[in-house]
Protein backbone atom coordinates (compact mmCIF):
# COMPACT_ATOMS: atom_id res chain seq x y z
CA UNK A 1 0.00 0.00 0.00
CA UNK A 2 1.37 3.40 -1.00
CA UNK A 3 0.97 6.28 1.47
CA UNK A 4 1.49 9.88 0.39
CA UNK A 5 2.47 12.51 2.95
CA UNK A 6 1.98 16.27 2.87
CA UNK A 7 2.93 18.67 5.68
CA UNK A 8 0.57 21.53 6.50
CA UNK A 9 1.44 24.49 8.70
CA UNK A 10 -1.75 25.52 10.46
CA UNK A 11 -2.68 29.07 9.52
CA UNK A 12 -4.48 31.45 11.85
CA UNK A 13 -7.39 31.72 9.40
CA UNK A 14 -8.04 27.98 9.79
CA UNK A 15 -8.76 28.28 13.50
CA UNK A 16 -11.78 29.27 15.54
CA UNK A 17 -11.94 31.71 18.45
CA UNK A 18 -10.29 29.12 20.72
CA UNK A 19 -7.27 28.76 18.40
CA UNK A 20 -8.36 25.25 17.39
CA UNK A 21 -8.67 24.24 13.73
CA UNK A 22 -12.29 24.65 12.68
CA UNK A 23 -13.79 21.26 11.80
CA UNK A 24 -14.68 22.06 8.18
CA UNK A 25 -11.05 22.85 7.37
CA UNK A 26 -10.20 19.17 7.73
CA UNK A 27 -12.16 18.48 4.54
CA UNK A 28 -9.96 21.01 2.72
CA UNK A 29 -6.90 19.23 4.09
CA UNK A 30 -8.25 15.94 2.73
CA UNK A 31 -8.38 17.52 -0.72
CA UNK A 32 -4.79 18.70 -0.33
CA UNK A 33 -3.74 15.18 0.66
CA UNK A 34 -5.69 13.54 -2.17
CA UNK A 35 -4.21 15.94 -4.73
CA UNK A 36 -0.71 15.19 -3.40
CA UNK A 37 -1.32 11.43 -3.63
CA UNK A 38 -2.45 11.74 -7.24
CA UNK A 39 0.64 13.84 -8.02
CA UNK A 40 2.96 11.41 -6.20
CA UNK A 41 1.56 8.57 -8.32
CA UNK A 42 2.36 10.54 -11.50
CA UNK A 43 -1.08 11.85 -12.45
CA UNK A 44 -2.88 15.18 -12.43
CA UNK A 45 -6.41 15.94 -11.30
CA UNK A 46 -6.24 19.17 -13.32
CA UNK A 47 -5.41 17.04 -16.36
CA UNK A 48 -8.47 14.90 -15.71
CA UNK A 49 -10.62 18.04 -15.68
CA UNK A 50 -8.94 19.33 -18.83
CA UNK A 51 -9.94 16.07 -20.53
CA UNK A 52 -13.60 16.68 -19.60
CA UNK A 53 -13.98 14.64 -16.41
CA UNK A 54 -14.61 15.41 -12.74
CA UNK A 55 -14.32 13.32 -9.60
CA UNK A 56 -16.96 14.54 -7.16
CA UNK A 57 -17.10 13.49 -3.53
CA UNK A 58 -20.04 11.17 -2.88
CA UNK A 59 -19.34 10.63 0.81
CA UNK A 60 -16.92 11.93 3.44
CA UNK A 61 -16.39 10.85 7.04
CA UNK A 62 -14.05 12.56 9.49
CA UNK A 63 -13.33 11.29 12.99
CA UNK A 64 -11.78 13.93 15.26
CA UNK A 65 -9.48 12.47 17.91
CA UNK A 66 -7.30 15.34 19.21
CA UNK A 67 -7.28 19.09 18.57
CA UNK A 68 -4.95 20.79 16.14
CA UNK A 69 -4.03 24.38 16.98
CA UNK A 70 -2.61 27.46 15.33
CA UNK A 71 1.13 27.29 14.73
CA UNK A 72 1.34 23.50 14.63
CA UNK A 73 2.60 21.54 11.66
CA UNK A 74 0.67 18.38 10.86
CA UNK A 75 1.13 15.71 8.23
CA UNK A 76 -1.69 14.48 6.03
CA UNK A 77 -1.22 10.81 5.17
CA UNK A 78 -3.32 9.67 2.22
CA UNK A 79 -3.79 6.29 0.53
CA UNK A 80 -6.22 4.40 -1.66
CA UNK A 81 -8.46 2.54 0.78
CA UNK A 82 -10.35 0.74 -2.00
CA UNK A 83 -10.75 1.00 -5.75
CA UNK A 84 -13.49 -0.51 -7.86
CA UNK A 85 -15.04 -0.14 -11.28
CA UNK A 86 -16.76 3.17 -10.50
CA UNK A 87 -15.86 4.16 -6.94
CA UNK A 88 -12.59 5.00 -5.23
CA UNK A 89 -12.31 5.43 -1.47
CA UNK A 90 -9.36 7.38 -0.12
CA UNK A 91 -8.14 6.95 3.45
CA UNK A 92 -6.51 9.68 5.53
CA UNK A 93 -4.77 10.36 8.80
CA UNK A 94 -3.91 13.82 10.06
CA UNK A 95 -0.91 13.37 12.34
CA UNK A 96 0.75 15.67 14.89
CA UNK A 97 4.54 16.11 14.85
CA UNK A 98 4.83 13.71 17.81
CA UNK A 99 3.05 10.98 15.83
CA UNK A 100 -0.31 11.11 17.57
CA UNK A 101 -3.30 10.96 15.27
CA UNK A 102 -5.45 14.09 15.26
CA UNK A 103 -8.09 12.66 12.94
CA UNK A 104 -8.89 9.85 10.54
CA UNK A 105 -11.10 10.13 7.49
CA UNK A 106 -12.34 8.57 4.29
CA UNK A 107 -13.80 10.10 1.17
CA UNK A 108 -15.56 8.32 -1.67
CA UNK A 109 -15.39 9.53 -5.26
CA UNK A 110 -16.67 8.62 -8.70
CA UNK A 111 -15.46 9.87 -12.05
CA UNK A 112 -18.11 11.59 -14.17
CA UNK A 113 -18.26 13.26 -17.56
CA UNK A 114 -18.12 17.00 -17.01
CA UNK A 115 -20.90 17.81 -19.48
CA UNK A 116 -23.45 15.18 -18.37
CA UNK A 117 -22.33 14.13 -14.86
CA UNK A 118 -22.76 10.53 -15.98
CA UNK A 119 -20.40 8.11 -14.18
CA UNK A 120 -17.57 6.61 -16.19
CA UNK A 121 -14.95 4.03 -15.28
CA UNK A 122 -11.43 5.34 -14.70
CA UNK A 123 -10.23 2.25 -16.57
CA UNK A 124 -12.13 3.43 -19.65
CA UNK A 125 -10.68 6.95 -19.70
CA UNK A 126 -7.18 6.28 -18.31
CA UNK A 127 -6.22 2.59 -18.05
CA UNK A 128 -2.73 3.45 -16.76
CA UNK A 129 -4.13 5.51 -13.87
CA UNK A 130 -6.66 2.77 -13.11
CA UNK A 131 -3.92 0.11 -13.11
CA UNK A 132 -1.81 2.20 -10.71
CA UNK A 133 -4.76 2.57 -8.32
CA UNK A 134 -5.32 -1.20 -8.50
CA UNK A 135 -1.62 -1.75 -7.75
CA UNK A 136 -1.51 0.49 -4.66
CA UNK A 137 -5.03 0.04 -3.26
CA UNK A 138 -5.42 -1.49 0.16
CA UNK A 139 -8.56 -3.33 -1.03
CA UNK A 140 -9.81 -4.04 -4.53
CA UNK A 141 -13.57 -4.15 -5.03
Amino acid sequence: MFISEKEIEVRYAETDQMGVVYHANYVIWLEIGRTQLIKDLGFSYAGLEKDGYLSPVTNVNVHYKTSVTYGETVTIRTWIESHGKLRTTYGYEIVHKDGTIASTATSEHVVVKKDSFRPVSLKKIDPVWDAKYNEVAKVLL
